[in-house]
């Protein structure tokens, strides 16, 4: 295999460290249909380009040199200092991909004796690991996953009498009209409104590097796009999705809060949901949900998709804490009442050494 692209492989640990590009590593993911773009190397040199991270990719190999299973990791620096692996940073769901449970029970133990050996701090995988001692399941929140393998007429059939159908009927009602696009023009008007977003919500907006980044590896790599929602010509609602190896991820969304009234974003994901159908895609991704937002769950479960327990793996020596709830909301307040720049500041310091281990 090729050498891993970090610091990491300096030992012969029982799991093989290998780089993201590695031709079997590939092949390996086109061959099970549960990997997404997350576990794609396009998605971890978004993160290297954007904070420097180390990344590689933790794999389990069987005794014919073929991948039985692997997960993609990158190093990053704790808020104490300490480094630690984190599958991966910014990521809803990263599980490690496996050809069979049993694959995936014997990845784990690896990577427990690969842990041992190599003296690492903690390790967090954004999905679960298999039960094993000295793995710890922290629940972090739900996801919601809408199957596609049916027509767009099943599909819209499944809403009727919901709320959703009346919200996509009444925005083409209103003439709000949809655009796929995937040109890079469009990255200036998507960062627009996700910024005037995020604001809005008290969330810190990513530097607009991780935006370029994004772009650059996944929409403009045929491995994503962007659908806006327009009034009158005006954009007043964006979502972007990650769409790979037929897996559609609905990752970031953005609207004008002037414009809610005429349902853009139901639109917005209902155009997504033709488009996937059209080309075989077997599964929505609707990301995750906190699990004291309700009005986001509700949202995402007029779909019609399926509520699934999110949970987070740790290896380490103590259990993670949760974040504590009152300096977010501080946070919020601040972000609300500051103008944009000091917004994407915030999330400059943030993302790179805080949100890097939590989110």
């Amino acid at each position: 295999m090729d050498a891993a692209p970090t610091a990491l492989a300096r030992r012969s640990p029982p799991v093989e460290l290998c780089a993201g590009t590695d031709r079997r590593w590939l092949q390996f993911l086109e061959s099970r249909p549960d990997a997404t773009l997350f576990h794609h190397p396009a998605w971890s040199r978004i993160l290297t380009t954007t904070y420097g991270h180390h990344d590689a990719v933790l794999v389990q190999i069987g005794a014919e040199g073929q991948i039985l299973a692997g997960l993609p990791v990158v190093e990053t620096r704790g808020t104490l200092g300490g480094r630690q692996l984190v599958a991966l940073p910014y990521t809803d769901h990263c599980p490690p991909v496996a050809r069979s449970p049993m694959d995936l029970a014997l990845f784990t133990r690896s990577l427990l004796t690969w842990h041992e050996t190599m003296g690492r701090g903690r390790v967090t995988v954004h999905g679960a690991l298999a039960e094993a001692p000295g793995i710890q399941v922290v629940p972090r929140a739900v996801r919601h996953v809408l199957p596609l393998a049916r027509s767009t007429e099943e599909i819209f059939r499944s809403f009727k009498g919901s709320p959703v159908a009346r919200a996509i009927k009444k925005a083409q009602r209103e003439g709000v009209e949809t655009r796929i696009s995937a040109s890079p023009a469009d990255l200036e008007p998507f960062y627009r409104l996700h910024t005037q977003t995020r604001r809005r919500l008290g969330v810190p907006v990513q530097p607009k590097r991780f935006i370029e980044a994004l772009w650059t590896e996944v929409v403009l790599s045929g491995l994503g796009f962007t659908v806006f929602a327009y009034k009158e010509g005006q954009p007043i609602a964006v979502a972007l999705f990650l769409a790979w190896n037929r897996n559609l991820i609905y990752k970031f969304a953005a609207s004008d809060a002037r414009y809610w009234e005429l349902r853009p974003n139901n639109l917005v994901i209902w155009r997504a949901i033709q488009w996937a159908c059209e080309r075989g895609y077997q599964m929505l991704d609707f990301g995750r949900s906190d699990l004291d937002d309700q009005g986001l769950r509700d949202f995402k479960n007029r779909w019609g998709s399926i509520e699934l327990p999110l949970v987070y793996s740790h290896i380490g020596a103590t259990r993670p804490r949760a974040v504590p709830r009152a300096p977010v909301w501080a946070l919020a307040k601040v972000i609300q009442a500051s103008p944009p720049i000091v917004c994407r500041a915030m999330g400059e310091l943030l993302y790179r050494r805080i949100f890097a281990n939590v989110v």
